[in-house]
């Protein structure tokens, strides 16, 4: 019999394997196979090299429940959700063999990561595979992603209903087909991530669609810690208006805007806010109120839609009436000419610890400017990258 020094030697064997490599190769279902087999080679040989258990006659027949479980855990990335499918992990594991089957069947965490399709298809055969797949989960948090290419939403609520208090991440695609938005975010008492976007190839959601999320965002479950509203582009007036307390619990917002723009505005609505995304064609807002110290954010990323040639300041008025004493990362791109005297002000009163300033494409500076920085803060990392065509990059 197998002693539990060797299978805490195995184990630690699959721990240094480099998990990196296998997520990247799993992305590619051409190379799902190989690299699955390469792993299981991999552990067959390590369980011979220990002794063959008595009566079995096969190496890969041989593998001890933790090893496979250890491996099954190996073939699921980390970082996507994914259709299911029969030849990619964790279906494919189901089909291998009886044993394979009941182990990956009842490892619930092979099955918190789908993607669902609506719009197109045989709706009735794909609501029973998720509907099979979710259950797999045994109520372990989820994370979902949903395309949506029409407006048929009351059959997507009937399949995510039992499921609603599970899901802690949701992506929602509203493409060409959909005009509207398909849930009540008050529904998922669990969720922690909710992130909107289309498909990026034709235009932003139509009116209907950005009132519908517009309204939907309003009342936030308790959870909610991250925001992302992407390609969907609000009217800054209408966020200021929410007054909502549950955007107090945002941790991370990202978002895109049109019109006149309030930094102390939206950083009351989001007293918690650590990392703050703004995109879009906007200016400053004049600010009647006091200054707004906020202590909690820490990453400032503003993408605008001014050349760097430009003779305004496309951010002219946005640092004046703010304190951020935590502010350790800045990017900008996209703004025109930048106003330094105003950003110098906002750091030396805010007495923060920056950390990096990133000066993407699209945003004009001198060597004396960055030199000031330099000198306020020896250990900055200064990145001037006109390449830069993204505030995520």
């Amino acid at each position: 019999m197998r002693s539990n020094v060797d299978l805490s030697a195995m184990l630690g064997i699959i721990s240094r394997l480099p998990s990196h490599v296998v997520m990247r190769e799993a992305s590619d279902p051409n190379r799902v196979n190989y690299r699955y087999r390469q792993l299981v080679q991999e552990m067959a040989k390590i369980v011979q090299s220990i002794g063959p258990p008595r009566g079995s006659s096969s190496p890969i027949g041989r593998l001890p429940t933790e090893i496979l479980i250890q491996i099954f855990l190996y073939c699921i990335p980390e970082d996507a959700n994914w259709t299911p499918a029969p030849d990619l992990a964790p279906m494919q594991l189901t089909a291998v063999c009886l044993r394979w089957r009941e182990i990956a069947v009842n490892m619930p965490n092979l099955w918190r990561r789908l993607r669902l399709e609506i719009g197109h298809g045989d709706w009735q055969q794909r609501a029973f595979c998720y509907d099979s797949y979710l259950k797999r989960s045994q109520g372990r948090q989820l994370s979902l992603t949903l395309e949506c290419e029409n407006n048929n939403w009351t059959e997507l609520r009937s399949l995510l209903h039992p499921y609603a208090y599970q899901i802690s991440s949701l992506h929602v695609g509203l493409f060409s087909g959909a005009s509207s938005f398909p849930l009540v975010l008050a529904d998922f008492s669990g969720l922690e991530e909710l992130a909107i976007y289309t498909d990026g190839s034709g235009p932003v959601p139509a009116v209907p669609a950005v009132a519908h999320i517009a309204h939907s965002i309003t009342h936030l479950p308790p959870n909610m810690r991250s925001l992302r509203l992407l390609d969907t582009r609000f009217d800054f007036q209408v966020l200021s208006s929410l007054n909502s307390s549950s955007w107090a619990g945002l941790t991370n917002l990202e978002i895109v805007v049109e019109g006149l723009v309030s930094l102390p505005c939206l950083l009351r609505l989001c007293p918690n806010l650590s990392s703050l995304t703004i995109i879009g064609k906007f200016m400053a807002a004049l600010e009647a109120s006091g200054n707004l110290a906020h202590t909690k954010l820490q990453s400032l990323r503003i993408s605008g839609d001014l050349p760097m040639n430009t003779i305004f300041f496309g951010l002219l008025g946005l640092f004046d009436k703010v304190t951020l004493p935590n502010l350790r990362i800045v990017e900008v791109r996209n703004i025109g000419r930048w106003v330094h005297g105003e950003f110098k002000a906002l750091i030396t009163r805010s007495q923060c610890p920056l950390e990096s300033l990133i000066f993407g494409g699209g945003v004009r500076t001198t060597p004396q400017q960055l030199a000031e920085y330099v000198t306020l803060f020896p250990s900055l990392k200064l990145v001037i990258d006109p390449t830069r065509s993204s505030v995520s990059e």
